[in-house]
């Protein structure tokens, strides 16, 4: 028989109001504070998923929009849904596409939807509500996301706070949409860098049954500043007894404060994408592996990494399999920045487990801003 309830559970909270839970899908349990890897058009580049579940990752986001296009969702169903089609046997979150959508040049808005041309070929589409629910429903994640509007930082106060308004009743029509048995379907909050307008929205669309919350909006360049405070007035007005997940927010500094104001679950490309690039993280900051002066460096990465590039290869051999050009460098990089990742996830929730979360996160940047 299908799950019913997403089962999560606050095991813990912090003096300082970090959460420590757990929440159940039918491919497993995650704990939180979590942070999920993209793998954004079904594949973490460049990286077995085998490779990505040993690194500790219990959850992966995919993409509605890049897994539309083309053939693509043909090819998603026909294996079966998105868990075969990846080799993931663990749970997978998909996002709705509004990011996508609406980071597009030529788009247009109504009340039904989004209007717009794919990237690879040009065509006219229109993304609805119902459409990306649909699509996600073929897909089969675990999870999946509500189609809202994502708007500008940089937005008017009249223009936000008539897409608050679009974002609710495109909220209810998802709702509304039967999704497969097994999966759970999360409702975004919007508002864009306007307190009242955030409190709105938080109320608006937690009024409607959904099994878990989201807020969007705050990785569209509006800097760690503003981002804390949309955070710290948002994350109060959500339910305490569901996850709370921050989108698309993923540079350490700026997780260790969402966890602080609250937050639940985390996704960003930045360690993948920075990984290709060779920009690797470490304990004490990040490292750029092209730098000449690791020529004749044979110490690991990072000397408290467990992970398999840091068990076998020294920054020398990686800094040469980069300008080989070989593919193996961006593998074992990506291995490393999504350990990296995760161990310090799983650092955060012992800490908070043991109310120590503000020393903790205090320790945690001292050393990792040390060596910038």
């Amino acid at each position: 028989m299908a799950q019913r309830d997403i089962q999560f559970r606050l095991l813990a909270k912090d003096r300082s109001g970090a959460r420590r839970g757990a929440f159940t899908t039918h491919h497993g349990t995650v704990q939180t504070p979590a942070f999920m890897p993209v793998g954004t058009a079904g594949y973490v580049h460049s990286t077995p998923a085998r490779d990505v579940a040993e690194t500790g990752a219990e959850v992966l986001l995919a993409n509605t929009y890049h897994l539309s296009l083309g053939d693509r969702l043909a090819s998603v169903r026909y294996m079966g849904g998105l868990h075969r089609f990846m080799g993931w046997e663990r749970t997978i979150l998909t996002d709705s596409g509004g990011f996508q959508v609406f980071s597009l040049p030529d788009r247009v808005i109504d009340d039904e939807g989004v209007t717009f041309s794919y990237e690879e070929d040009g065509e006219r589409v229109m993304l609805s509500p119902e459409k990306s629910m649909e699509i996600q429903r073929d897909l089969g994640a675990d999870i999946v996301m509500a189609f809202d509007e994502c708007v500008s930082h940089t937005a008017d106060r009249k223009y936000v706070g008539k897409s608050v308004g679009l974002t609710t009743a495109w909220a209810s029509r998802c709702r509304d949409v039967k999704l497969q048995d097994h999966q759970f379907l999360f409702g975004i909050v919007q508002g864009g860098v306007f307190d009242d307008l955030r409190r709105k929205s938080a109320k608006e669309i937690t009024s409607i049954p959904f099994d878990g919350f989201a807020i969007g909006g705050v990785s569209v360049g509006e800097g760690f500043d503003l981002m804390r405070r949309v955070v710290g007035v948002t994350a109060p007005c959500l339910p305490e007894d569901l996850p709370r997940y921050l989108m698309g927010v993923g540079l350490p500094e700026d997780i260790l404060e969402a966890v602080h104001l609250g937050m639940d679950m985390f996704d960003c490309v930045i360690p993948t994408r920075y990984a290709r690039q060779g920009t690797l993280f470490t304990r004490t900051g990040k490292l750029r592996i092209k730098n000449k002066n690791f020529r004749k460096d044979r110490y690991p990465l990072d000397t408290k990494c467990s992970c398999y590039t840091c068990r076998t290869f020294s920054r020398m051999v990686l800094r040469y399999l980069f300008f080989s050009g070989d593919p193996l460098a961006e593998t074992l990089a990506t291995i490393h920045n999504i350990t990296f990742y995760q161990d310090m996830m799983s650092d955060i929730r012992r800490a908070i487990e043991e109310n120590r979360f503000e020393s903790f996160k205090r320790e945690w940047l001292e050393i990792y801003k040390k060596n910038r």
